[in-house]
């Protein structure tokens, strides 16, 4: 926590001062305005998108609710009375920043206000990992809210179930201050302030880190939290067992998971799937019908079942909570199928684990997968563009073929020097087949023109929600 002055923890008391948001429409600035509001604080905020039209429901949704939005130029920021919200990355260069220092206003970033949050509820439930976080997330907030318990939710993603025509992007819930779920994330290694009372673990795989910074963040994470809740079948999640000092595993494999799946029992189809869940402490067995395809989210569903088990909520209780769950947007988000017979997909995959999922599912349905890639960023593209050329050839098939744009650049001093140019030659030389065009548009108009019956066109990336929009226009336009 930042704190330009030295007046009191502004987290102690929400409603004692006004609170302003740079970026408030970010997929973790917005839950946490939200949040905020919904315990009575006075928030208001500025976004580089709205400046730029972008999304402009998201916005107009945000006044709705109460929310004063203001130009991202400096003239929101206007008393010494206010806090500021701002991510670690936020340059101080940006007009908001400019105008609070010479204020003196704290200044708190998304992680310091929501570790703040978390940290003072009863019961912190966190959700830690490469991969998955949202959904679980999700799934496990959903089944706390549903068996009563009220909790709060913060989430990276809209959640379908809590959806509603106020509040069309519901990443947030507010309910009790003493129980609160939240995805907790390792990229910028605030992992570390979190206390869960339950601490879940998902997988450990490359991201924006090294696996060396990484296996040593999720340890002491595992060590902070008083029930770990672990993936059995995640070989590095696995290792890091030793550091619990209470745990609940879980796992489709074999290897013993305290809740597991009964062998020969899953079926999975194109929409939906469904298991027998089976707690081994006392053999008992549970019919699972979950609204998601794909191994990884039953892997998911069975980590949200022991998050949920470890708060207090029953495996039974669990499970027939998610048969009426409806999923997140952007994670396997069916948007739609043409008059042709081209269906088309919204999913968030953006890092080598998260992409391996989502082309998975979509192999294990018949019809040709055309997957488009954009890239969320010239750092993460140079971090793990090798690993994402060789998820895309490994998991796609002759037929298939990966179409990447440029990657996202929305201003700044990062360096630029390598593009998409390079990944599409990499999925090449290891056996697949891509094809690099400069603009997302540019990709639209060849999706358009060589999709066939049959096909699926799933549109991947992160951290830019018009990618929603590209999916439905894509939609549109095949009609």
């Amino acid at each position: 926590m930042n704190n330009a002055t030295d007046l009191p923890d502004p987290t102690s008391d929400l409603t004692a001062r006004p609170w302003f948001f740079c970026g408030i429409g970010g997929s973790g600035m917005q839950p946490l305005a939200a949040i905020l509001k919904g315990r009575g604080a006075e928030v208001a905020g500025s976004d580089r998108s709205f400046d730029q039209g972008r999304t402009p429901e998201k916005f107009a949704a945000l006044e709705r609710q109460g929310f004063t939005l203001f130009p991202q130029d400096g003239s929101g920021i206007t008393s010494e009375a206010q806090v500021l919200v701002a991510s670690a990355a936020v340059e101080d260069t940006v007009p908001e920043m400019k105008r609070a220092k010479e204020l003196g206003l704290p200044r708190l970033t998304r992680a310091d206000l929501n570790a703040a949050l978390f940290n003072a509820s009863e019961t912190g439930v966190a959700i830690a990992g490469t991969s998955g976080k949202s959904t679980v997330t999700g799934m496990l907030g959903w089944i706390l809210e549903d068996v009563g318990r009220a909790p709060t939710i913060m989430n990276g993603a809209v959640m379908k179930n809590f959806v509603s025509e106020d509040r069309p992007f519901a990443s947030a819930v507010v309910g009790s201050p003493d129980l609160y779920v939240s995805e907790v994330d390792e990229s910028d290694g605030s992992i570390a302030q979190y206390r869960p009372e339950v601490g879940v673990l998902l997988n450990v795989s490359l991201d924006h880190k090294s696996m060396e910074e990484l296996r040593v963040l999720f340890a002491d994470y595992l060590e902070a939290s008083h029930i770990a809740v672990i993936n059995a079948d995640d070989d590095e999640a696995l290792e890091l067992l030793e550091h619990a000092d209470e745990a609940i595993t879980f796992g489709i494999g074999d290897r013993g998971a305290t809740i597991g799946v009964r062998p020969g029992s899953r079926a999975d189809g194109p929409m939906r799937q469904a298991a027998l869940v089976v707690d081994r402490r006392d053999d008992s067995e549970h019919s699972l019908v979950l609204n998601m395809p794909g191994r990884h989210n039953l892997s998911n569903a069975l980590a949200a079942i022991a998050g949920a088990n470890a708060c207090g909520v029953s495996v039974a209780d669990a499970v027939a909570a998610l048969a009426r769950f409806k999923g997140l947007a952007r994670r396997f988000d069916i948007v739609g199928t043409s008059a042709s017979g081209v269906t088309v997909i919204d999913d968030f995959g953006h890092n080598p684990e998260k992409c391996a999922a989502t082309l998975r599912t979509l192999r294990s349905s018949p019809g040709r997968v055309l997957a488009f890639f954009q890239p969320h960023g010239y750092g993460p593209l140079r971090q793990m563009g090798a690993e994402l050329a060789e998820t895309f050839a490994r998991e796609l098939g002759e037929d298939d073929i990966t179409l990447l744009c440029d990657p996202v650049y929305f201003g700044g001093t990062v360096d630029r020097s390598e593009g998409s140019e390079r990944i599409v030659d990499l999925i090449a030389k290891a056996g697949g087949k891509a094809i690099h065009i400069n603009t997302r548009e540019g990709c639209g108009d060849w999706l358009v023109a060589n999709a066939q019956s049959g096909d699926r066109i799933v549109i991947m990336g992160a951290r830019d929600d018009t990618l929603s929009v590209f999916a439905a226009d894509i939609l549109r336009k095949l009609a």
